[in-house]
């Protein structure tokens, strides 16, 4: 089992479950070392941090293994910010992510600002933090695979009730849980479980306002023992927007995700 890092964490299940609670977004914590290099004031970066922190999701994973005593999920958690790194960006991501500023070491902001400066060289970020994150996910779901022969992995995002700059496909819908999935690791059947799971709060959606799912480079395409999903829960659904406190829907998603865990 990968031992606790500073930036992240496994936290073990039950043996026999294949299921990886992946909570890559919920931290605000941005060490000292790595502040220096963000151009924002204090008061413009704790706003950026409510804009872009999925919060109260390690609560919600939480509550959700608390919920399945005999089929413990296993979690894995980031506790630094992803302006830090963003572990579920490639470090070659894609242009589109490039060009506002996203890629694996952030330069623009949420509202299509200045994060760094845009000279800043982001390498040694991804060598420190990025890709020892990528290697233990990667020995994370190894490990299931191992264990039982098959690994699912369900991150655990939010998104905000209105679009924010930065997003490239903001325009479509925005229901209140948004299912990402993958042509190769998202079956049917994953996919049906999670909608019945979820089906009680208005709605969910398919690949709308964000698509896809993580899966780790070396099982990507590859590997179809290892099957992914991604759930975006609308902000509103569970907390006061930008950045504040949960509310009761925290608990009754808690048990949507519960339910799903014991269904796969």
């Amino acid at each position: 089992m990968t031992e606790p890092s500073p930036s992240f964490h496994l936290l073990p299940g039950a043996p026999h479950s294949p299921v990886v609670l992946h909570v890559p977004h919920s931290s605000r914590v941005v060490p000292a070392e790595v502040r220096g290099g963000i151009t924002l004031d204090d008061a413009a970066l704790e706003r950026e941090l409510d804009h872009m922190t999925d919060s109260h999701t390690a609560e919600i994973a939480a509550g959700a293994a608390a919920l399945v005593p005999e089929a413990t999920p296993w979690r894995f958690v980031n506790r630094l910010s992803r302006l830090v790194v963003d572990p579920e960006r490639f470090p070659d991501e894609r242009e589109e992510m490039l060009a506002v500023g996203m890629g694996a070491v952030y330069t623009g902001t949420s509202h299509r600002g200045e994060l760094r400066a845009g000279d800043f060289d982001g390498r040694p970020l991804v060598e420190r933090y990025f890709q020892p994150y990528a290697e233990a996910m990667t020995q994370a779901v190894g490990e299931r695979l191992d264990a039982v022969g098959r690994a699912v992995v369900i991150d655990v995002h939010s998104y905000p009730t209105e679009t924010l700059p930065y997003e490239l496909h903001g325009t479509g819908p925005r229901p209140p849980v948004c299912l990402g999935t993958d042509p190769f690791h998202t079956p049917a059947g994953l996919l049906a479980h999670a909608e019945e799971a979820f089906a009680g709060f208005g709605g969910t959606g398919i690949d709308s306002p964000f698509a896809g799912t993580y899966v780790p480079l070396r099982y990507y395409g590859k590997d179809p023992r290892v099957s992914a999903l991604m759930i975006e829960i609308r902000r509103d659904v569970y907390m006061t927007e930008p950045g504040g406190p949960a509310g009761p829907g925290l608990d009754t998603l808690a048990e949507a995700l519960a339910h799903l865990v014991e269904k796969v």
